[in-house]
């Protein structure tokens, strides 16, 4: 649990910011206790603020597939900012990003750089609006793409609903033309679409949801998505800010073969650095300012630092990496399915490459429906047990784990005896 030193951080924290964090997740608050603050990291490990060592299974919420501290990326930062912080102009680092992402994502003929994944989604839509001329885009429940305030809506009753406000501050006209539906649910996508479609800019989807715990896409289900947008004139977008270069080198998308027509990038492109990008077809991206009328702008977009930090991380997604990954992901999920089995927990385990959530719930869990019907008491107790042995797990039942190529099986096996205890206790 949380050591003194961290309790004295978070008493002044929460005087001075919102919750004592920025971001809400890293409060613990769908876990209870005090966050744990940390003073560093390397490799597949956290150091605390007291100093004592956790297994990091958050790596940032998932940019830090090489592990954290990676000396080919520190080397290429320290290189960086050695000439300049920021430009607010045009380097030569940008273009061998945008021409890298693009060899690595065929479906993108044109990138444009942000600084998070938040700036990717909304620029993305707001370009696919202005390729369309339609206002309408779809979302599925469960599914997050960014707190902009056309993405922060949920879904009512039935298969499918106009966006209702899911934040203060949100009007309901900004959400009116948010449309939501079932992810896994094509059956009632095509409705969706036989009703609305003329009205449909843009159809945006985590293609792996990780924000809802992990919840892979039904067969058929991505491909349903691309063909009705193609069918009806509307923009297939890739949300590929989580499983972007994780679940392969080109991301989901290149794992299955699949080509929307718009992508958005960040986390592992970034190497750890607020860097973000977004790309389509050629004809939609000829949009975007100054060569088109769809403005989007930014004074640290592209910056040198964390270009750089972006390419030295791509450079290492080989071949190898990814089977190791695969590995030590399968020797995970084998044991905490092995640990559910013999404490006779009713819960289980999902996992796609080194992405793995573990549900308090019998599953399989296939959509948002699913997913809330978790024991989030249950996993709380779990997760501080977790903590209390070392084991940094995402602080919500409703947050996917990462891997890197930096944790070891003696790492893996260390998180599968402390989860076999951890489930045993958390049934009290």
């Amino acid at each position: 649990m949380a050591d003194s030193i961290s309790k004295d951080l978070f008493e002044r924290a929460v005087k001075v910011i919102p919750g004592g964090v920025n971001s809400p997740v890293r409060a613990f608050r769908a876990v209870g206790g005090t966050p744990v603050f940390i003073s560093r990291a390397e490799g597949a490990y956290l150091y605390g603020a007291d100093g004592a060592k956790y297994t990091d299974y958050i790596g940032s919420w998932g940019p830090m597939i090489v592990g954290h501290a990676h000396p080919k990326v520190l080397a290429a930062i320290a290189e960086a900012i050695g000439r300049g912080t920021s430009y607010g102009a045009p380097t030569e680092l940008e273009v061998r990003f945008a021409e890298t992402l693009i060899e690595h994502y065929p479906s993108m003929e044109m990138v444009r750089c942000v600084s998070s994944g938040t700036e990717a989604t909304m620029a993305a839509l707001r370009v696919a609006r202005g390729y369309t001329g339609r206002e309408a885009i779809v979302k599925f429940e469960g599914c997050y793409h960014g707190h902009a305030d056309f993405l922060l809506v949920k879904a009512g009753s039935g298969a499918a609903t106009f966006g209702v406000p899911d934040s203060a501050g949100v009007p309901d006209g900004t959400a009116k033309n948010t449309l939501t539906s079932a992810f896994n649910d094509e059956a009632a996508l095509r409705a969706l679409f036989a009703a609305r479609g003329k009205d449909i800019a843009a159809v945006i989807v985590e293609p792996v949801v990780g924000n809802m715990g992990l919840v892979t896409p039904a067969p058929g289900f991505l491909e349903a998505i691309i063909a009705l947008c193609n069918e009806h004139g509307a923009v297939s977008i890739f949300d590929e800010v989580m499983t972007g270069s994780r679940l392969s080198r080109g991301g989901y998308q290149g794992r299955v073969g699949l080509a929307p027509d718009m992508t958005c990038l960040g986390k592992i492109v970034g190497g750890g650095m607020p860097l973000a990008a977004y790309g389509g077809k050629r004809a939609i991206m000829e949009k975007v300012a100054p060569i088109g009328p769809v403005y989007q702008a930014g004074t640290l977009s592209g910056n040198p630092i964390a270009v750089s930090a972006g390419l030295a991380t791509l450079a290492l997604l080989e071949p190898a990496l990814y089977e190791k990954l695969e590995s030590l992901g399968a020797r995970l999920e084998a044991g905490l399915v092995a640990a559910i089995k013999k404490t006779s927990t009713p819960a289980c385990v999902q996992r796609i490459g080194s992405m793995i959530t573990l549900f308090f719930n019998p599953g399989p869990v296939r959509s948002w429906d699913d997913a809330k019907n978790s024991d989030t008491a249950r996993f709380g107790r779990f997760h501080g047990g977790l903590l209390s042995r070392s084991v940094y797990w995402p602080p919500a039942q409703y947050e996917a784990a990462f891997l890197s190529g930096a944790h070891t099986e003696a790492d893996i096996d260390a998180t599968i005896r402390a989860a076999e205890e951890a489930l045993a206790e958390s049934a009290a």
